[in-house]
């Protein structure tokens, strides 16, 4: 791997971790400007949208993206990757900037690694190293700092705004967990595509788009094409590619990016504002989410679960 190659791949996971900060900022435009639109709505034309785009991209690029459908065991990961994983973490995230703003709700997505290590934990019984317990301590604590202001006996940002932001934190591990059976086998473009592609069409069977009546305005048509060009297709293509250059530990420190540019683009355009606590928690819950991806137990542990994947 040359310097050239890293290098390369350092800017497409940090420019794609940029976009998703960006696709939240976009999406709080749309809700302070169109009162009507619902994290509902606006979820199933992301998902469907995206969805269709990565797998026709799949099969223009030769990936067979109806092979993961002649297995069941791959057809039913994939309908629990949509329902399980991917719904969570959009809805649930929608719904916290809804009802939020973009730096919170990603701050406290942000979490979901923690929620990964405590599955091992209790499931698969793997004890959590040093740095593990060290990030989690600063993580409750930043999380405590933005949730409180430092005053423990009352909340500082709403309920319901940690109840949303808490199960988008679960969906980043049930996003993150599910699908890595079978990624190795079919692709990330043909398992993500039909992934978003199944829970779109799941929400509309719950709640029908074509009955919202919205009107949309040009500058807010642009908004959602931000969200499902920039926001969701070009920066999974292109942290999909940056792991052909760098390691996954490494593309993964690159994910704090997303908070940092939801929290800049949201003071310099929607004139949030955010508190020292929001500051100082923020950091805090990034540097122990780098820290967890830097352990090296977890590098060396991913490495040979791919190894055992690609060669079975």
């Amino acid at each position: 791997m040359t310097q050239q190659n890293h290098l390369r791949g350092v800017l497409l996971a940090s420019s794609a971790c940029i976009l998703w900060g960006i696709s939240g900022v976009a999406a709080s435009t749309l809700f302070i400007n169109n009162p009507h639109l619902t994290a509902m709505w606006l979820t199933q034309v992301r998902m469907i949208s995206a969805g269709l785009i990565l797998l026709v991209w799949g099969m223009v690029a030769g990936k067979h993206p109806f092979k993961i459908w002649h297995h069941r065991h791959a057809a039913w990961t994939a309908v629990s990757y949509g329902l399980l994983g991917l719904i969570p973490v959009q809805l649930c995230y929608f719904e916290a900037v809804r009802v939020g703003n973009a730096p919170i709700a990603t701050i406290i997505q942000f979490l979901g690694p923690f929620i990964i290590s405590i599955y091992y934990f209790l499931f698969k019984h793997v004890t959590p190293s040093r740095i593990e317990l060290i990030g989690m301590i600063m993580a409750f604590i930043g999380t405590l700092l933005i949730v409180t202001h430092g005053h423990l006996n009352s909340l500082a940002i709403s309920p319901v705004i940690l109840f949303w932001g808490g199960l988008s934190a679960i969906g980043v591990a049930t996003n993150t967990l599910i699908p890595r059976t079978i990624l190795p086998k079919y692709g990330a473009l043909t398992v993500t595509g039909w992934g978003l592609l199944i829970a779109g069409l799941f929400l509309t069977l719950l709640q029908p788009m074509w009955r919202v009546h919205l009107t949309i305005t040009w500058p807010q048509l642009g908004s959602l094409i931000v969200i499902i060009l920039l926001g969701t297709v070009a920066p999974f293509l292109m942290f999909a590619r940056s792991l052909s250059d760098i390691l996954p530990t490494t593309a993964s420190l690159m994910d704090a990016f997303e908070p940092l540019a939801a929290t800049v683009f949201s003071i310099t355009f929607l004139n949030v504002q955010l508190t020292s606590f929001d500051f100082i928690g923020g950091l805090l819950i990034i540097l122990a989410v780098m820290a967890l991806s830097l352990n090296t137990h977890k590098m060396l542990h991913f490495l040979r679960r791919r190894r055992a994947h690609s060669s079975s």
